[in-house]
């Protein structure tokens, strides 16, 4: 793995293996604001009770900026992930400094510590569940009103594309539930169509021309 400073200064992992960053290296902050806060969080009302679901926690930087932007909304965030970062890589990401609160410092330090397996309330309206574990081995739960999918992309890891897949997930969701992906490949699109999501494409954050947004009608 290699840190590397994306094009708005806040860090991304690079993985040369898989030719793979961890996010956009056009701007990571940047991108999760846009994808996964504005197109997706802010689509709900401000005092809603919401239960989010995250394919992928990585560096915790969308837990982040969830827990910032939650305003007055009750949030129960679920995040998988199947390889843990090791410490000393959490350690120099740069993403308190970048947004440059005391809360941000407390939150990221707040999210890490946190334990997996269990809820840990993060702030008065914001309970945490981090868990260890893939999504193929993951028992299908219910309820979730959002879901975050920040999977690497299809040519690294196709088995987290597939058909079994967004059917678990369109199972997971609440009728109206909104899932929002970074990804805007056309298979994905028609996939999640067949899986019985309503899809849009939306503008894509800097250095990306598109995005998908899929609804559970």
């Amino acid at each position: 793995m290699e840190l590397v400073v994306s094009d708005d200064g806040s860090h991304t992992i690079r993985i040369p293996s898989l030719k793979e960053h961890y996010h956009s290296h056009k701007g990571a902050i940047q991108e999760c604001a846009h994808v996964f806060i504005k197109m997706g969080l802010e689509q709900f009302p401000e005092d809603a009770s919401l239960r989010i679901f995250e394919m992928g926690f990585g560096t915790g930087l969308n837990v982040l900026m969830t827990a910032i932007n939650a305003r007055s909304r009750s949030i129960y965030y679920k995040s998988i992930e199947a390889f843990p970062l090791d410490r000393d890589m959490i350690s120099r990401l740069n993403y308190p400094a970048q947004i440059g609160t005391s809360e941000a410092i407390r939150l990221f330090g707040d999210i890490h510590d946190a334990n997996w397996q269990l809820d840990v309330k993060l702030i008065e309206n914001f309970v945490l569940h981090k868990q260890h574990t893939g999504l193929q081995e993951l028992e299908s739960e219910t309820g979730f009103d959002l879901i975050y999918y920040d999977a690497f992309a299809p040519h690294a890891q196709p088995e987290l594309w597939t058909m079994d897949v967004w059917n678990k997930l369109f199972e997971m969701m609440n009728p109206g539930g909104i899932l929002v992906t970074y990804c805007a490949k056309g298979q994905v699109r028609r996939d999640l169509q067949s899986a019985g999501f309503d899809v849009e494409r939306l503008p894509g954050p800097p250095g990306k021309r598109e995005m998908l947004r899929a609804q559970k009608a």
